[in-house]
């Protein structure tokens, strides 16, 4: 009866341990697996951009640095979309000019034969961004320009603007980007805006959505930032570069950190629209 009792008690134990060590297996190799997917997510997320890719941004005078693939291109600056025509361009000099903090545009302006309407679209955005839009258009035609702006609520538009959702990165926070426009003369058909809270807030507001929704229309027609030489009000010192693009001065502008000028890299955090030297700029070209 008691060796009957102790096999039953040993039988027992060795099925206990068979049981521990196959739960430790199963648990050691979920560990596994969830570091792998880790490591692969990693990988995957450093290899996103290619050594050649960020070479041909590097030669044209932007920074390598928090660079992403988006629609169209390539996001650098945390502002500016380089399309593969761009990257693709041969560039005489890295830069054109040692520059002051002027106005500059690109080579490549929108045509004009007397004047020209060019038509923007809202889609999916909320209202913020709808009257955003419609401050920025109202600026524009304001100015007495041979080009003016009107946002339509369906079909195909000159320009779309849409949204995008992406937190900070690199001490960053991109508040929408854009491009220029092409060689055949028409403007950059996209806007990017940030939804992120951390863009905008929970509850955007409008003259501020209305003031980024400004300046990449500026990039759109053909503006380079004011301090594309310096980058100075995003506090660095950083010279953008020709870029294949060109950064030619307007006549007519000062020479001088402009402060206030709608085209500066980095937003001051609240409205800002046209000063006097971005008027002559933009009558100057338009």
């Amino acid at each position: 009866m008691h060796e009957h009792n102790l096999y039953k008690i040993l039988k027992h134990l060795n099925d206990m341990r068979k049981h521990v060590i196959g739960a430790f297996i199963c648990l050691l190799a979920g560990t596994l697996m969830v570091s792998c997917k880790k490591d692969a997510v990693k990988s995957t997320t450093a290899s996103e951009i290619s050594d050649e890719t960020k070479a041909k941004i590097y030669a044209l005078g932007f920074g390598t640095e928090n660079v992403r693939k988006v629609a169209g291109g390539y996001l650098v600056e945390n502002d500016i979309v380089l399309t593969e025509e761009n990257l693709n361009t041969k560039v005489n000099s890295p830069f054109l000019r040692i520059a002051e903090s002027e106005q500059y545009r690109t080579t490549n302006l929108v045509s004009v034969s007397g004047t020209r309407n060019i038509t923007v679209l809202v889609s999916g955005l909320g209202t913020a961004y709808q009257t955003g839009a419609d401050t920025a258009i109202a600026r524009y035609n304001r100015a007495g320009l041979s080009i003016t702006f009107s946002r339509i609520t369906s079909g195909t538009a000159d320009i779309t603007i849409q949204g995008f959702y992406q937190g900070p990165s690199g001490g960053f926070i991109t508040l929408g980007s854009s491009g220029f426009p092409t060689a055949a003369g028409n403007p950059y058909n996209s806007i990017l805006m940030n939804t992120h809270p951390q863009a905008y807030g929970s509850n955007p507001n409008v003259l501020y959505v209305g003031s980024v929704i400004q300046h990449e229309i500026g990039h759109c027609i053909g503006f380079r930032h004011t301090d594309y030489d310096t980058r100075v009000s995003c506090n660095q010192n950083v010279n953008e570069g020709d870029a294949g693009i060109g950064a030619i001065h307007i006549p007519g502008t000062p020479t001088g950190f402009d402060a206030n000028s709608w085209m500066l890299a980095c937003s001051n955090g609240g409205n800002r629209t046209f000063n006097a030297n971005d008027l002559i700029a933009l009558n100057y070209l338009y």
